[in-house]
């Protein structure tokens, strides 16, 4: 019998279903990934905004990542939402004897702009979790608060990224979102930067919809399941934004949520 490879989500849950595990599993399996996860928060929340997180026992993160690692052929795993320092510390033991690849989506800012870990959680994730990381999937933001540099611009965001990969000998690329890098209100661009490689770029038109909610736990989730088929790095960052383009796209004029925008994205329109 084939042992079919496992992909683990390490992230918080949505109980709305839009983000967090939820998308990251719907991502999964849209895709052809089999998708296990390990939870690290309960949030409460919904296309409102969120109400409340509550960061789990590291114990009981623990005994889920060994439940899985005991019974799975685990290749890839995708971290969201980290919840705390003491998290971060603990996955950053979990991590340390994992010889695949792990992609981390630095859940630290919000679509806004708005900070959401102190900069002492900042420094923790630079020190203890990044020296884990395969591959980095920020926002304009977090990229800013992960290289202490400005990333306004485009050329500021790949020098950015550069930098970040200088510090790190083990992460092999960085997945830059450029939805809000606002360069062009017609077309949004992103890149994958890679040690000693011309810069990927991947340019497709800027898509208006009211339901983006999940939308960085679905891209990132994304580029981990076509990196977990083995496709190489430039190829599953193309697929992973032509993904995300189809499930926009098709969403325009379908909503699950009552509220008239931030509703979630659905992935079975994929």
């Amino acid at each position: 019998m084939l042992l079919q490879r496992t992909l683990l989500s390490i992230a918080g849950s949505d109980p709305s279903g839009g983000a967090g595990i939820q998308a990251d599993l719907k991502t999964m399996t849209t895709i052809g990934v089999y998708g296990a996860t390990a939870i690290t928060c309960l949030t409460v929340q919904n296309a409102k905004g969120v109400l409340a997180i509550h960061p789990l026992n590291v114990d009981y993160i623990k005994a889920q990542v060994k439940a899985v690692f005991d019974d799975h052929n685990v290749t890839h795993i995708k971290i969201g939402m980290t919840g705390n320092d003491t998290i971060i510390h603990c996955l950053a033991q979990l991590l340390d004897p994992f010889t695949g690849e792990v992609i981390y989506d630095p859940v630290l800012a919000s679509t806004t702009g708005e900070q959401l870990f102190t900069g002492k959680t900042v420094t923790t994730i630079r020190k203890k979790l990044l020296p884990n990381v395969s591959y980095l999937t920020p926002n304009r933001m977090e990229l800013q608060l992960l290289s202490n540099r400005s990333t306004t611009t485009t050329k500021e965001a790949i020098a950015g990224a550069r930098d970040i990969l200088k510090q790190y000998p083990y992460m092999k690329g960085i997945l830059v979102k450029g939805g809000h890098i606002e360069e062009s209100e017609a077309t949004i661009s992103d890149f994958l930067v890679q040690p000693d490689e011309p810069v990927v770029a991947s340019t497709r038109q800027r898509l208006h919809n009211p339901n983006l909610h999940g939308t960085g736990c679905t891209y990132s989730s994304a580029f981990a399941s076509y990196l977990s088929l083995e496709n190489t790095p430039a190829v599953a960052f193309q697929m992973a934004g032509e993904y995300m383009d189809r499930i926009i796209r098709a969403g325009k004029e379908r909503s699950v949520s009552i509220s008239p925008s931030n509703g979630p994205l659905l992935h079975f329109l994929s």
